[in-house]
């Protein structure tokens, strides 16, 4: 735990982190937030509650490279001073909007959405040494883990309690704090080597969109692909057995097990490249389809739980890794893009498999899907054995700086994963 306490001793921090969490939370229970509001307050059908959920998820999709290409340009508090009032204006507004004003509303939202992630990952690579940037992004995805586990049921408990309306609000409300503290906070986006070597130029996209950087958003892509087709899988897997209230606890069950991984992985003086962990949590989550019940369903699921987390931190570790100074937000919004379709796609993907087959074959699917995009990924960065240069500490910051350069020489911006 030396590494984690470094970490959050390092000068804002620990800030950082918890107004992150607040706002990755609200966040999170916002598309859950939309679903109450359109089937318990305009009364509509969980199928209208799906489109206005798809289209702000498409809008955050379609937002995060274009608020990292800015962010990157002016900064994160001009990008703030945006989106915040946009969210404010949005869920003051939701209980009084009609539903077809409030598909397209919800797609600009999503389209404007304060980009806590893109800003929290970025002063991660920023404000940490290379030796600790692997402990950071595990904070950072069990952070993630955090906000899933406790965003969405606080939403149905308090919608189920009180209202809609005020579900909507309050949603709106932690959404807007975040990125009031965060403005508040101004984390720095470039680290001390980075300002003293004066402006950034934003480097062509040809320069660092390379195989490396598609390989890793392809596994961010199959990683959330993978992980929202395990939830569906979950849920199918219950309810033919007739035990469907069990699915929160054995989601619950999930997710601790992935905070657990992560935050063991975190921990971890090395670890293998990202494809490897994608492969292992493909693979670790197919046997699950053998299970017929609950408790063999928690014991099923808590081996992929506990590659989860070390998989979502190393993508997030790779990519900012490879990304040099002057295009690190848009490189972070299209990781987040990527996996913003892998959650998209992965329930509708696994649905099919579903259907054709066994509730079990959901997870056979789910795994496939991870097991093939850590295949591509592997190809895509060079189909070595070993270690890729981004998974070496000393070689990993060369190609981030300048990516049309062979990482062979020693740097000290390197990663990890």
């Amino acid at each position: 735990m030396t590494g984690y306490r470094r970490v959050l001793a390092i000068p804002g921090m620990a800030p950082l982190l918890g107004i992150s969490l607040l706002a990755r939370t609200a966040i999170t229970a916002a598309v859950m937030a939309l679903t109450m509001y359109v089937v318990l307050g305009l009364r509509m059908s969980y199928a209208a509650a799906g489109g206005v959920a798809a289209a702000m998820t498409l809008g955050v999709a379609l937002g995060g490279p274009l608020l990292g290409r800015v962010m990157d340009a002016r900064g994160p508090r001009f990008v703030l001073l945006v989106t915040v009032p946009a969210q404010m204006a949005f869920w003051l507004g939701v209980p009084m909007l009609p539903y077809g004003t409030l598909l397209g509303a919800a797609l600009v939202s999503g389209l404007l959405m304060v980009p806590v992630q893109l800003v929290t990952r970025q002063a991660i690579a920023a404000m940490t040494a290379p030796g600790q940037r692997r402990a950071a992004f595990a904070l950072e995805a069990v952070q993630g883990e955090l906000s899933y586990m406790v965003g969405p049921p606080i939403v149905i408990l308090i919608a189920a309690r009180a209202s809609p309306d005020v579900v909507a609000w309050g949603v709106g409300a932690a959404i807007v704090a975040g990125g009031v503290g965060i403005a508040l906070l101004d984390p720095p986006l470039r680290a001390g080597d980075e300002v003293d070597a004066g402006p950034v130029t934003r480097p062509r996209r040809r320069q660092w969109l390379g195989r490396g950087m598609l390989a890793a958003l392809v596994m961010a892509f199959g990683t959330t692909m993978l992980l929202a087709g395990t939830d569906l899988a979950i849920v199918a897997t219950l309810e033919k057995a007739g035990q469907v209230s069990w699915a929160a606890l054995v989601v619950a069950v999930y997710g601790v097990a992935s905070i657990a991984g992560g935050l063991a992985y975190g921990a971890l003086p090395r670890s293998p490249p990202t494809w490897v962990l994608l492969g292992l949590l493909g693979l670790a989550t197919v046997p699950a389809a053998l299970a017929s019940d609950w408790p063999w369903l928690c014991v099923a699921v808590t081996g992929a739980g506990l590659l989860a987390a070390p998989t979502l931190s190393a993508v997030a570790h790779t990519v900012s890794g490879l990304a040099p100074a002057g295009a690190r937000g848009e490189a972070t919004g299209l990781q987040s893009s990527a996996s913003s379709a892998g959650f998209a796609l992965g329930a509708p993907v696994v649905g099919v498999a579903i259907d054709a087959s066994v509730p079990g074959g959901g997870f056979t699917a789910a795994g496939l899907a991870g097991l093939a995009a850590a295949l591509t990924g592997w190809l895509l960065a060079g189909g070595t054995s070993g270690r890729s240069t981004r998974d070496d500490p000393g070689r990993a910051g060369v190609a981030a700086r300048d990516p049309c350069r062979t990482a062979t020489g020693p740097d000290a911006r390197g990663t990890d994963t």
